[in-house]
């Protein structure tokens, strides 16, 4: 089975068709024999019904004893080995499944990894999280289709061939059978497909929803939207059943089929060899291995019905994961050295400079411009930033990612202990890192301290003591270069003064640029550039811009303004 830390291979994205292929292909000596086993399991299920014919024509018919105990034994051990088989089938094809699971659930979150920051951009979280969650499950079970799919096709030809040896007409019979179940069937499949993919689409849409509302529940019971927002997610979700009856209609009919049709084989077969032995045509052991082989051939015929029917939900699942893989990293042209030195960092799309070894805060009249800045200066979005007067996406963005850290105050928390979340090494650093974030009440309201248990987005801490653990995290990885997005946004004006001190003391020598219009916070820094309909407009020690700027009074007036309310 694949190993978990291991490489999980370059899967064939080149259609959903062909990453089924590619996960049979991945483990083709498990495939091999998992179609082994059921294509012998399934041909010995028609030996018993042969096996059957000659006790009775060979033993019973003519009153020889020794024959009947000698095929009966034989009949007896055909059935102890294809328990056997089946054990060793079921075990095979588990493996084979969950090999496929494992091996998607790598491959999906190794392209997240790469994908990195453009994650967000081109796809939701739910569409990731409905990936992982269900369509990574119905490709797996589609790879049954390898096992009991293959069987079912031999055990099939054989019992046709038994068949043709018994009557023509018989075997003729039954192997009109496939082509008419492809006529039934098929147009279900299609329809099937439409469908599901309908289905999906609305599955992802809820999800997102779902996640949507998981991280901004607070948000809306104080907005007053929780009402409006849960009316919205009823629409959705009666959307989401109304496609699922829809689905399960075309699902209900191909189960009938599997199940119906084979029933019909068998009347129709059965009724037409009673009619042979009464005539004579066939001895009363072939009629009770006609109808012996009839019941058997329900089994293949079942498996092949439910093996389309999931093969055209897998392909269905296989598309999302092939849309997914599809999705393009940002592109690393990068060959040019970074600066050795620290150097400016330069925005010519909105004329901002962060001087090297200073602490400096962008104070915008619109959050959404400074954001938009850090994101160039930080190479998270294309642009023309420099950095020493390299363009960033001339240098390789592994070096820019080891030296230039984006600190976002909604960045993602994972689950687990507050050590494991902050990515601590010692102890030393640790402490030295909360004190400095001014998180000590955080780590002491914690049961078991810093090994104390975090839900995913630390949901069981309060916005400002989130916020505080991700700036935490910020500093223990000590960047050359910081670029934090409101680092104290959620924090009291106490608390605010005090992050913002200690932060000047810990970065002291080292660029960090700061997004912000607290006083609090602008007060520390060396320089503030305050910006203005995404243009710098004047850059200047924050009691400067207060006695010279109208426009920078103002808005940073508003802002405490609205500390006091």
């Amino acid at each position: 089975m694949i190993d978990a830390y291991g490489d999980p291979g370059t899967p064939d994205s080149r259609g959903p068709a062909r990453y089924l292929w590619w996960l049979v292909r991945s483990q083709p000596g498990r495939a091999a024999a998992g179609s082994l086993l059921a294509s012998v399991w399934m041909v010995l299920l028609a030996a018993t019904p042969f096996l059957m014919a000659r006790a009775v024509d060979r033993g019973l018919a003519r009153d020889d004893y020794p024959a009947l105990v000698a095929w009966s034994a034989a009949l007896f051990g055909v059935g102890v080995l294809n328990a056997w088989l089946s054990i060793m089938r079921h075990r095979t094809m588990t493996r084979v499944r969950m090999d496929a699971h494992f091996r998607t659930v790598k491959v999906v979150v190794d392209h997240s990894a790469r994908l990195g920051s453009r994650l967000g951009p081109q796809t939701g979280a739910g569409e990731v999280t409905t990936i992982g969650v269900g369509d990574v499950q119905t490709i797996a079970t589609a790879l049954t289709v390898v096992g009991p799919g293959v069987g079912a096709v031999v055990a099939y030809g054989v019992v046709a061939a038994l068949l043709l040896s018994v009557s023509p007409q018989l075997a003729g019979v039954v192997l009109l059978g496939v082509p008419l179940v492809v006529v039934l069937v098929g147009p279900l499949m299609r329809r099937l497909q439409g469908r599901e993919t309908e289905y999906r689409e609305v599955q992802g849409l809820l999800t997102a929803r779902i996640s949507d509302l998981a991280g901004g529940l607070r948000v809306l019971n104080g907005l007053g939207g929780k009402a409006l927002f849960a009316e919205s997610f009823r629409a959705d979700s009666r959307r989401l059943r109304d496609q699922g009856y829809r689905v399960g209609q075309v699902t209900s009919w191909m189960q009938a089929l599997g199940v119906g049709l084979p029933t019909v084989f068998l009347g129709v077969v059965s009724w037409l060899a009673a009619r042979s032995a009464a005539r004579g045509e066939i001895t009363p052991g072939e009629l009770v291995a006609v109808y012996g082989y009839v019941a058997v051939l329900v089994i293949p015929m079942a498996f092949l019905v439910e093996c389309g029917h999931q093969i055209s939900r897998a392909v269905v699942a296989a598309d999302r994961v092939v849309r997914f893989l599809r999705l393009r990293p940002a592109e690393d042209t990068g060959t040019r050295p970074a600066p050795a030195e620290p150097s400016a960092l330069h925005d010519p799309e909105s004329g901002v400079r962060v001087l090297p070894g200073r602490l400096t805060a962008l104070a915008a009249d619109r959050p959404a411009d400074a954001t938009a800045i850090l994101d160039r200066l930080s190479r998270h979005t294309e642009s023309a930033a420099t950095w020493g007067g390299i363009r960033l996406d001339e240098i390789p963005l592994s070096e820019v990612r080891s030296r230039i850290l984006l600190a976002d105050h909604e960045a993602h928390l994972f689950a687990g202990t507050l050590r494991e979340a902050v990515g601590a090494d010692g102890d030393a650093a640790l402490r030295e890192a909360i004190r400095s974030a001014a998180a000590d009440d955080v780590v002491q309201s914690l049961p078991e301290g810093p090994d104390s248990l975090l839900d995913a987005q630390a949901r069981n801490l309060s916005g400002g003591q989130r916020q505080r653990v991700r700036l935490v995290r910020a500093l223990l990885a000590d960047p050359e270069i910081l670029l934090a997005v409101e680092p104290t946004s959620a924090l009291d004006a106490h608390t605010e003064a005090t992050v913002a001190s200690r932060l000047r003391e810990t970065r002291e020598g080292r660029t960090t640029l700061l997004t912000t219009t607290s006083p609090l916070v602008l007060a520390e820094a060396d320089t503030v550039i305050h910006v203005k309909n995404g243009k710098a407009t004047a850059a200047a020690p924050h009691t400067d811009l207060l006695r010279t700027n109208p426009a920078y009074r103002a808005l940073v007036s508003r802002d405490t303004e609205d500390q006091d309310r």
